[in-house]
């Protein structure tokens, strides 16, 4: 990647608008399911997955099951995506009001 490239990868990553939605981590072994919510949700697995395969995750539970089962029993899936003219005050908000509705609806554990 050359001095051009990388100066326009970087200045694409700043302008990218945040992505704020829902997820869920499945477990198909199980059928556990985890419900969280992100800024990003569209990069979330990533960070996930991360901590994860390093052992170091916060969530317990999540990472008991996956050190069980292996990284091929888990999926991601994006549940729900907030509006892009949603007002940026009321986000966070509608992000939680939105993760226990997905966590109530899929029996699942909070991320």
């Amino acid at each position: 990647m050359d001095h051009q490239d990388r100066k326009a990868a970087i200045a694409a990553y700043k302008e990218r608008k945040p992505a704020w939605g829902v997820y869920a981590v499945i477990c198909t072994a199980t059928g556990e399911t985890w419900v969280g919510c992100s800024r990003h949700v569209d990069t979330e697995q990533n960070g996930l997955w991360f901590a994860l395969r390093l052992g170091t995750s916060i969530y317990p539970s999540l990472q008991s099951a996956w050190t069980q089962h292996g990284a091929s029993a888990f999926r991601f899936e994006e549940l729900q995506r907030l509006p892009d003219d949603l007002p940026h005050f009321a986000r966070a908000d509608e992000l939680k009001k939105y993760q226990v509705l997905w966590r109530t609806r899929l029996f699942a554990a909070a991320l």
